[in-house]
């Protein structure tokens, strides 16, 4: 039974030693549609505004998720994580977080298709 595998990126699977060919490529298709690249790119020009004015635990998650959100071809989850802990840091410091919690929020509308 395969419902405990996950796979975030490309899955490579040898049967036998002759006539393999082919890769199942998971994630995302390495495009990022230009409006969702500019929407990120503004919204981490705000984000790096905004930690400095966070405690160090905040600000940690805040450097450990924009990697992730600058990435041209991040996972789909992997951004999707990245965007949800932005918007509640954001959430959380009030009205100077207002501008990037309403940023991630419009971010995750555009990669979920709503």
């Amino acid at each position: 039974m395969s419902g405990n595998n996950y796979y975030y990126g490309d899955n490579v699977n040898m049967h036998g030693g002759s006539g393999n060919t082919g890769i199942v490529k998971n994630g995302t298709s390495g495009e990022t549609d230009p409006a969702l690249r500019l929407a990120l790119a503004e919204l981490i020009r705000e984000v790096r505004e905004l930690r400095d004015q966070l405690p160090q635990p905040s600000a940690q998650l805040i450097d450990e998720s924009l990697p992730v959100l600058a990435a041209d071809a991040a996972p789909v989850q992997e951004r999707h994580r990245a965007l949800m802990a932005v918007a509640a840091i954001a959430a959380a410091v009030g009205a100077v977080g207002q501008p990037v919690a309403e940023a991630a929020n419009r971010i995750l509308q555009m990669v979920s298709g709503q």
